[in-house]
Formats: structure tokens, sequence, C-alpha cells
């Protein structure tokens, strides 16, 4: 089992929504709370938002931050939304994971600390970035946008 995250980012910053655990688990549910705050991951092709396409903006589910757009989003038939890029800035951090005796990048929320999932490298999709952020359908949460959102 993971540990649960704490208020502190990777490059030692508090992040600007901190709450301790009870807090954490007196908002989120318990698969939320397992995925976000313990770096859980939500089986593939169970998700809400694998296959979706709708116009949207993506929010993590823990803080509301805005993290992706369906502009960047695309179908990579891994079994969990993929984005080619997410929101310019800084909505979102990278931090080495060596765990499951691997070594990978791990995608947080840059408000909260939330594990959100992976970002992927050098697989040959044709985006324009060569990048996969591979994120739980958990961890994040649709907010139309346009004409959807004034529906």
């Amino acid at each position: 089992m993971f540990k649960s995250r704490n208020a502190i980012g990777k490059d030692g910053r508090e992040y600007p929504v901190s709450r301790t655990d009870e807090e954490w688990r007196a908002v989120l549910s318990p698969h939320e709370y397992a995925v976000l705050r313990e770096a859980g991951t939500e089986a593939p092709f169970t998700g809400e938002y694998h296959d979706d396409d709708d116009e949207a903006t993506y929010r993590c589910r823990a803080c509301d931050a805005e993290l992706f757009r369906s502009t960047e989003k695309f179908d990579s038939q891994c079994g969990w939304p993929s984005f080619y890029s997410a929101l310019a800035g800084d909505a979102v951090e990278e931090v080495t994971d060596r765990s499951l005796g691997m070594t990978r990048t791990e995608v947080r929320c840059a408000n909260c600390g939330s594990h959100l999932g992976h970002v992927f490298s050098g697989e040959g999709h044709q985006t324009p970035t060569d990048l996969r952020y591979c994120i739980n359908s958990i961890s994040i949460r649709k907010a139309p946008t346009g004409d959807a959102a004034a529906q």
C-alpha cells in the first residue's frame, strides 16, 4: 500500500490545497481516496472518461483545479483517458515513481498533490508532443465547455 500524499510538493513547496488524511477521507469516496491519495490505479476500460469525446475541461476531482482539455485528449487504446498535453503552466507536476519494480513518471495535481496517473513518451502516438498522459478517470471530473456548458 502506498503512503498518503503529504502537503509538500516535489520542489519542497506546500501545495495550495492541503488537508489532513481525515479531511481527505471526508470529502472523497474510499475508491477516490485510494487512487488520488494513495496512488492507486483503476482497472483499464472501467473509468467513465476513457472513451468520452465531449468538449470539456477536466478538473482534479479532489480540489477542482483545471488540468486537461478535451482538445488534447486522444484514444490511445490503453483503457484510460489519454491526453498529449496538460494545461499550460504548472497545472500538473511530474515526479519520478520507482514503485512496482520499475521507473515511471507519475503525474500529480500541482494544486493539491493528488495522484492522477502517469505520463509516457516515445510510444509512437501521432500527437504533437509524443506524450501520453495516462490518467485515471476517478482522478478527474468533466466540466463541459462552450455550448455544452450553456445547456
